[in-house]
């Protein structure tokens, strides 16, 4: 007979052990892809505002330039060489401009399975509302799915985010061949004025 005053020690089946060690590395892994896909969604976020920097660097500095363009234009219009470069500065601006540009432009991937989580697919490859979210639920309980689902969409952003950087680097490496240009303009045209 078991003494009343001495706890019994609880008793643990092999499956009440296993169950919270599984759902705390389920929860664990739902973090870890959330997080992923936060992350990269972060990325894209950075990439934009780079290029809208530089679009607005572009906006600014081009008004100024506008407004004392007509000295400009009077003090070497008998020089070649300065036009040369301003084209090239100009075919610089315009690249730079282009694929800043090119990085707020819509990339969406279509081109993979559905997947509950994109919300091109969830209007039209599930259904209506009320087949969605069965498919949702359904899916969400088979936690092999639900990860599958999340690595698709962490490697379909991924893409984006890698698009959309590469647009933002040719357009700083542009603004920097630009700036080179312009300093040389800068140079020639100074050297102009001052040898009149």
């Amino acid at each position: 007979m078991p003494d009343p005053e001495k706890p019994s020690a609880p008793t643990k089946s092999k499956k009440s052990i296993k169950r919270p060690v599984k759902r705390a590395h389920t929860e664990e892994l739902v973090d870890h892809y959330w997080g992923s896909i936060n992350y990269v969604f972060g990325l894209i976020k950075a990439s934009e505002l780079k290029a809208g920097l530089i679009l607005s660097f572009y906006g600014i500095f081009l008004n100024l330039l506008y407004q004392h363009l007509g000295t400009f234009v009077q003090t070497g219009s008998d020089q070649i060489i300065l036009f040369v470069l301003l084209g090239l500065w100009l075919l610089c601006t315009g690249s730079s401009i282009y694929f800043s540009i090119r990085c707020f432009m819509p990339r969406i991937e279509g081109k993979y399975d559905k997947n509950i989580f994109f919300f091109g697919d969830v209007i039209s490859k599930f259904g209506n509302i009320q087949e969605f979210s069965r498919t949702f639920y359904t899916i969400s309980l088979n936690e092999e799915e639900l990860f599958l689902q999340l690595g698709q969409q962490i490697y379909i952003i991924s893409k984006i985010a890698d698009y959309k950087f590469r647009n933002v680097n040719r357009s700083i490496r542009f603004l920097a061949l630009g700036l080179f240009l312009l300093l040389a303009i800068a140079a020639y045209y100074t050297v102009l004025v001052v040898t009149r």
